[in-house]
């Protein structure tokens, strides 16, 4: 389907051009959300109609969303959530977590406008971009920690998960496994004592 677009979207084209995109998309996502027109003489006729106003709103929201950007851009936000010694999250901190969490520290922002590919599973820094507008981005930093301890130590750039040598785990299975069985000699003790005491 072709489509002609209202405003900017990233990696399709510019505010007026005429693209050709999946119908499913084009019907599920730009026309609905006004992102663009279906490419008739009639809508291009709309369009130049509604061009000088659509470039003046373009141009409006571009700047409010420069000004969140300059606000936005470097914040650092704290998630902690529970997780494993080696750093592995039980679940995981998805686009609307992190909206909600820009929500709650003064500034607005939508799921849509979280470039998250792929939800965050481990502990550590995560740098995320923010997209405010087709055109203005700001990258923001996530710290997902276990506790707010362990949150101020990453930030200083601390290694927090804390990983085991193998060495290490394999002296401790030893040690654990050697606990609950009885010694070879102790064994052979007891099985004499028992045999003597059956012959009186």
């Amino acid at each position: 389907m072709e489509v002609i677009l209202l405003e900017r979207v990233g990696k399709l084209g510019q505010m007026g051009e005429v693209v050709r995109v999946k119908d499913g998309f084009a019907r599920n996502f730009l026309l609905p959300q006004g992102k663009a027109l279906r490419a008739t003489k009639e809508s291009r006729t709309k369009f130049e109609g509604m061009k000088v106003q659509l470039e003046a709103r373009n141009l409006e929201a571009r700047k409010e969303a420069e000004g969140v950007a300059s606000k936005l851009d470097g914040q650092s936000f704290i998630v902690l959530r529970q997780a494993s010694e080696s750093g592995q999250l039980y679940g995981s901190v998805s686009a609307r977590d992190i909206a909600t969490i820009i929500t709650d520290g003064g500034f607005s922002a939508e799921r849509s406008q979280i470039a998250l590919h792929n939800p965050i599973k481990m502990i550590g820094l995560h740098s995320i971009a923010v997209a405010l507008h087709p055109e203005v981005e700001a990258k923001i930093s996530i710290n997902v920690a276990r506790n707010a301890d362990e949150a101020e130590r990453q930030a200083r750039g601390e290694d927090v998960t804390r990983r085991r040598d193998e060495d290490e785990e394999d002296a401790a299975t030893a040690a654990e496994a050697a606990a609950l069985f009885e010694k070879p000699e102790e064994a052979e003790a007891d099985q004499g004592n028992g045999a003597d005491e059956k012959a009186d």
